[in-house]
């Protein structure tokens, strides 16, 4: 009877302690904050602020007008408050706090949101905002005596020095999405830790190994100062491939499309006021590295990253998001098509197994912010005191469409400093003629949508032949083929004088493989 008594005893306490320790922990995590939490309040002041809006974001330089100031004083006076998590970078995390609601807007490259997304199973944000492009400020450098072109990576020994999930590897995987490298090993990049060390690597390189290197400005600049270096592809040569994008959860989205769009107009009057100022974008970029704790820029350095970022503006978002009319809707790539030619890029390349969108691209951006303020007649210097009236806002901004492509020579056709072989599926046409199959017809247009994203190349359609049979009926037949893929790009598109047409010899190895091959090639720097 004691034994049981003492057995009941011990049942006893342990069920106190555990119900001591519950209210403790209750305590703790519970009840103390929340007597903290109304101390503070019975004893401090209200805020000015009404509302918090958290962003996701890293150190780089294009988001410097998104931190500065001006979208900071302006929101300010709304009684909005932005602030920055940095999280340097990861992509998974930033997708995680959208998806939780600890942040409410993040920043991506569409490319890291679209693998963010797909990874996480989920696309919990909306574009709201195309904010920049890069135009040069990634680039992919080698030694002229190891890799004199893109073509000479096509070596089972050749690699990519990159910095994983950066711009710098998806602008490796536009490379090898549409250049035809199929001796290019299947581990074909080696992982570096930031642009600085790809730079070191790159000057540890030797003089013919067939090794590119993948970095951005202000380490570009610098590769390029090397002996001996040149920069293979950069991504001024790209079209709608390496954007950042402003993203919306898409709750908070539904909930507060108000305070969306006061971001949103406030920093498009901020993109306005400093590129108006002279100065004032590499100005700015100089104090947000300082401020981010990314590494200090000088003058010189600085002036090459903002040469290298086309930030856009109003009206080139109104195109982006299929509100424009005319030409300016035409210049510029609508975010369903962005979206498309970067998931392909990324299943090419093995990023992807499938679509994740299932070709509902459209699910990922949300043009009624921009609707709503294209309709409103917004104008980002009408607040600003920079402009007098209601004047729309082409009387202040434009949209910046490619540089036409001049003709060229005989003689500048054959200075063409080559690029590369475009990856196309083989050409076909009836046997012993120039006639194209219907499939052949299909390709050719495809490949008349992809060089639309490459709008400063010139092309080579090479006519090939098999090396039999008589020499000159060959190159007869070679010719008159590329002259035909040649016809069904233009009517696709492409421009005649970006265009020439070639008969290779018969011997050409690639001949037995491939009809008509196509080379893209670009004047000297």
């Amino acid at each position: 009877m004691s034994e049981r008594r003492a057995k009941g005893c011990l049942v006893a306490a342990i069920i106190w302690c555990v119900i001591l320790g519950l209210l403790g922990v209750a305590y703790k995590f519970f009840i103390h904050p929340y007597l903290s939490d109304k101390l503070k309040g019975q004893t401090g002041s209200a805020s000015q602020y009404r509302q918090e809006i958290v962003v996701a974001a890293d150190s780089f330089s294009g988001y410097a007008i998104l931190r500065s100031d001006a979208v900071r004083e302006e929101l300010k006076a709304r009684q909005i408050r932005l602030t920055f998590k940095d999280d340097k970078g990861d992509y998974a995390a930033r997708m995680a706090d959208l998806k939780s609601g600890k942040v409410q807007l993040a920043v991506f490259t569409i490319d890291s949101l679209i693998t963010a997304g797909a990874r996480a199973g989920d696309f919990p944000g909306s574009i709201v905002l195309v904010i920049d492009e890069t135009k040069g400020g990634d680039a992919i450098v080698a030694l002229q005596s190891g890799v004199p072109s893109l073509q000479d990576l096509n070596h089972p020994g050749a690699r990519l020095v990159l910095t994983p999930n950066s711009p710098s590897e998806f602008l490796a995987r536009v490379v090898l999405a549409h250049f035809n490298l199929p001796n290019l090993p299947e581990k074909w990049w080696v992982e570096a830790n930031g642009a600085a060390d790809v730079y070191m690597k790159f000057r540890a390189a030797t003089p013919n190994e067939k090794t590119a290197f993948v970095l951005w400005e202000p380490y570009v600049s610098r590769a390029r100062q090397q002996a001996g270096a040149h920069v293979l592809l950069d991504s001024s040569q790209l079209k709608g491939y390496i954007v950042d994008v402003l993203v919306a959860e898409r709750e908070f989205l539904r909930d507060h499309a108000d305070l969306v769009r006061l971001v949103v107009e406030a920093y498009c009057r901020a993109n306005y006021t400093y590129t108006q100022q002279q100065d004032g974008l590499n100005k700015l970029v100089v104090q947000d590295a300082r401020q981010t704790g990314a590494e200090s820029l000088d003058e010189a350095q600085a002036r090459q990253v903002v040469q290298g970022i086309q930030w856009k503006n109003t009206l080139e978002n109104y195109a982006h998001f299929g509100l424009a009319e005319g030409k300016a809707q035409s210049d510029v790539p609508n975010l369903e098509d962005v979206i498309a030619n970067i998931i392909d890029v990324l299943i090419k390349t093995k990023a992807l197994a499938k679509d994740p969108l299932g070709g509902k691209y459209h699910t990922l951006f949300y043009n009624q912010i921009l609707a709503g303020m294209k309709s409103g007649g917004f104008h980002p210097g009408k607040n600003l005191n920079l402009i007098s009236g209601t004047g729309a806002v082409a009387d202040a901004e434009k949209v910046r469409g490619e540089k036409e492509l001049a003709s060229l020579t005989p003689e500048q056709w054959n200075r063409l400093r080559p690029v590369g072989q475009l990856r196309v599926e083989p050409i076909s046409f009836r046997r012993g003629s120039s006639s194209l199959t219907e499939q052949s017809e299909r390709d050719l247009r495809d490949l008349a949508k992809r060089l639309q994203s490459f709008p400063q190349f010139y092309l080579r359609v090479i006519g090939q032949t098999r090396a039999e049979g008589d020499p000159e009926a060959n190159r007869q037949l070679a010719q008159a083929r590329a002259e035909a893929a040649a016809r069904q790009l233009m009517a696709d598109g492409i421009a005649a004088h970006r265009l020439r047409t070639e008969a290779a010899p018969s011997t050409l190895a690639e001949g037995e493989a491939q009809s008509v091959a196509f080379v893209v090639g670009q004047m000297p720097y």
